[in-house]
């Protein structure tokens, strides 16, 4: 145990001299956005992901199979949103330099973006006659989101997929013959996510609709300022991966 709470701290306060240097904290709270915004397109735009692509490509067999409340149209918009926000982020990376807090820096700038005008629409429009741009927005913004953690490549902490996670936590472990499942790093990842899907609940049941975006958006706009002063680093992390 007192390993498992040592790998955590590690992760969430990295020490001098980490491969990722201080990545790791920051794909923690790309985490929390996740399960904050997934919170909110899941209970405010009718039961589909804007993350988490597999829930959402099984939510369309729900739907072609005719289970009330779960839409195809829906499905696919949120898919071809996020697809598009991973093409876009693709691009912003191969056009600029290879410095990783560059990177995430620009594309979290982005990302700001599209989820802050998405927190505007729901402010001013509300989310039920939205619907539709709402997924645009989030999909696209997730979508880049994913592809830079993707790129990035910090073990363990994708900021949304979870089951490998999961499963490295059983099947790594020493119980199971293996080298150690960095069990304190996996956990921490899924707390994450957890904590950023209570939070976006607890918000949309007290009626504060628009209040897991805006959270959403502040803590973004964190990771991209902090993104962008670390972009004048040159120590050995900031390498492409």
């Amino acid at each position: 145990m007192i390993g498992i709470l040592r790998e955590a701290w590690h992760t969430a306060v990295p020490e001098d001299g980490d491969r990722h240097g201080p990545l790791q904290p920051l794909m923690l709270v790309l985490t929390v956005v996740t399960g904050l915004v997934d919170a909110f397109s899941y209970l405010s735009l009718g039961h589909v992901f804007v993350a988490n692509m597999t829930g959402n490509i099984v939510f369309g067999g729900f739907a072609i199979a005719g289970v009330p409340g779960f839409s195809l149209l829906a499905t696919v918009v949120a898919l071809v949103a996020f697809a598009g926000g991973a093409l876009l982020c693709g691009r912003v990376i191969r056009r600029g330099e290879a410095h990783r807090a560059g990177v995430l820096y620009r594309a979290v700038g982005v990302e700001v973006l599209l989820v802050g005008a998405a927190f505007v629409v729901v402010a001013v429009l509300g989310a039920g006659s939205t619907r539709y741009p709402l997924l645009v927005l989030l999909g696209l913004g997730l979508g880049v989101q994913n592809a830079v953690a993707r790129w990035l490549a910090v073990p363990d902490l994708t900021t949304t997929v979870l089951t490998l996670t999961v499963t490295g936590i059983a099947a790594d472990s020493r119980a199971a013959g293996g080298p150690g499942s960095r069990a304190g790093r996996r956990l921490l990842s899924a707390a994450a996510m957890l904590v950023g899907g209570l939070v976006g609940a607890l918000m949309l049941r007290a009626g504060w609709h628009a209040v897991p975006l805006l959270v959403a958006t502040v803590l973004l706009a964190t990771v991209c300022l902090t993104a962008r002063r670390l972009a004048s680093s040159s120590a050995p992390w900031t390498r492409s991966p």
